[in-house]
């Protein structure tokens, strides 16, 4: 039961990404809250049907995964450089409220034994459904979303509206303008071909290169694999039977609620840390934290911990460094591996990119809900591990260590398109100490000078204001040729213009 809801985000998620290209990001998760709804129905109404519990279990868990891969997608993309992993983080701090209010739910209904013991827990999720749906009419979609689909005037509009500044605002201006020359410069690095090629071209390039789609796809997937081998979950979906197995605690479900307290109070620390000291900074040091505490639980567990020495004050000891443990990954692991994904992609696969990395999420969630009852179980043919499971979770800590030293960026502070930049010139261990030097928009200058200056195709205009020359060049915006309609109106040409670039086009902005 707890792994089938797993198994349902996961192909969620992995849709969520084609959706989300083709109606938005937006409507792709009002559609997920929909979905969602639909499976909570299915649970409701399964009164001694288990095969339509399991149904809506699969059907709520698509929903979830809906979400859980576009709204990591939607924040990233509207979020201002400077704040984006604070407000990104405060999509895992959601997360652990949720976890604190389900925990304190099944706590008030434990003790019924009528159909109300399961229906009440999934009908409250319904409210947080609705909120989610209904205030997502009030928002703008994504300018990103506006610009991959040549919507210019669209983009514009709701990049204003997000930023609270007049459509003609210079910083309007200059965002929206290396917005567009990225995307122009990532498209002719990776062209638009086929339904099957856009999923192939997140594979492509080597593993070698730090900018390649391969080695993003890698960091993104791996992340989420990583985040889900720390263990976190096993305390959360297996804390009340776990902690019923080490033999001094009269109520663990109070022990459980306990440590999912912990952890919400916990995240909100990691919304000053993200910006403060930088993600790469708090993997690294979140895995050696989670490292030390699961080796002490472990150890505790397998001396004086044991069920059959009744020892409280080991019990206590455990207890104390599992809260720890959490709170190194509430602080670190927990926020920062979303915060990562929704940096590290391009926008031509962006969304793709992130259902991959969450679909990996939800994949490797579905693994460990699957195998953990017979890692700690005591019935026949169970591991019948107890405490001793933290060595594993440990171990496998390590490789996280390993992988967010090698492999993980630092992203703070950058924009979405100097992150692209960035991957190109340094390599992960040196990424702390990179400051961009150029935009996209001078480096579209240098390449497409020689380039075409047709009329009656619209060009960006890059110039060299920013190097007080006040030369221009002109050149095809070769993706927006395919999206002519939204700037084909009459009336002459408008530009979006910025510091280093204009956006020169039809119709009027």
């Amino acid at each position: 039961m707890t792994s089938i809801l797993s198994c349902g985000t996961f192909f969620g998620a992995l849709l969520a990404g084609d959706v989300a290209d083709f109606i938005g990001r937006r409507p792709t998760i009002i559609a997920g809250c929909g979905i969602f709804s639909v499976g909570g129905i299915l649970e409701i109404a399964s009164t001694s049907q288990q095969a339509l519990f399991v149904l809506g279990r699969l059907v709520a868990g698509f929903g979830v995964g809906c979400v859980s891969a576009v709204i990591v997608l939607y924040m990233s993309e509207i979020s201002p450089r400077k704040v984006r992993g604070a407000i990104v983080s405060g999509y895992q701090f959601c997360i652990t409220l949720g976890i604190l209010l389900a925990t304190c739910v099944v706590y008030a209904s434990q003790g019924r034994n009528d159909p109300g013991s399961y229906r009440i827990p999934i009908g409250i999720q319904f409210i947080w459904a609705i909120i989610l749906g209904v205030g997502l009419f009030l928002l703008p979609e994504s300018p990103r979303y506006h610009v991959k689909r040549g919507e210019l005037q669209l983009a514009v509009r709701d990049l204003a509206m997000i930023r609270g500044q007049p459509v003609a605002s210079e910083c309007i201006k200059d965002e929206l303008a290396e917005i567009i020359a990225n995307h122009e410069y990532e498209t002719q690095e990776i062209p638009h071909t086929s339904y099957i090629g856009s999923w192939l071209a997140c594979f492509k390039g080597s593993i070698w290169r730090g900018n390649s789609n391969l080695r993003r796809t890698l960091l993104g997937s791996g992340m989420q694999c990583c985040q889900q081998l720390t263990g976190i979950n096993f305390t959360f979906y297996f804390g009340t039977t776990f902690f019923q197995q080490l033999g001094t605690i009269s109520d663990p479900f109070f022990i459980s609620l306990v440590t999912t307290l912990v952890n919400v109070l916990s995240t909100p620390l990691s919304f000053w840390a993200i910006e403060r000291f930088g993600r790469r900074f708090l993997l690294i040091w979140g895995a050696c934290g989670m490292i030390v505490m699961q080796y002490v639980v472990a150890i505790i567990g397998a001396t004086s911990g044991k069920e059959d020495k009744h020892d409280d004050g080991a019990v206590k000891s455990m207890i104390a460094f599992i809260c720890l443990n959490i709170f190194f990954f509430a602080v670190t692991w927990g926020p920062v591996g979303w915060v990562v994904v929704g940096e590290a992609f391009p926008l031509p696969i962006r969304s793709r990119g992130v259902a991959i990395s969450t679909a990996s999420n939800w994949f490797w969630n579905t693994i460990i809900a699957t195998i953990t009852p017979y890692m700690v179980g005591t019935t026949r043919g169970s591991a019948n591990l107890g405490p001793r499971v933290f060595f594993i979770w440990g171990s496998l800590c390590c490789l996280s260590l390993l992988f967010a030293y090698f492999l993980v960026p630092e992203m703070k502070g950058l924009s979405l398109e100097q992150v692209d930049k960035m991957l190109e010139e340094v390599s992960p261990r040196k990424s702390a100490a990179w400051t961009p030097t150029t935009t996209f928009a001078e480096e579209m200058r240098r390449t497409n000078a020689a380039k075409s200056t047709r009329p009656d195709v619209p060009r960006l205009r890059v110039h060299s204001t920013c190097e007080g020359t006040g030369k221009q060049q002109q050149f095809p915006l070769q993706t927006y040729q395919r999206h002519s309609s939204p700037l084909g109106q009459s009336g002459g040409y408008q530009e979006i213009q910025g510091r280093g670039l204009s956006y020169l086009g039809q119709g009027s902005i």
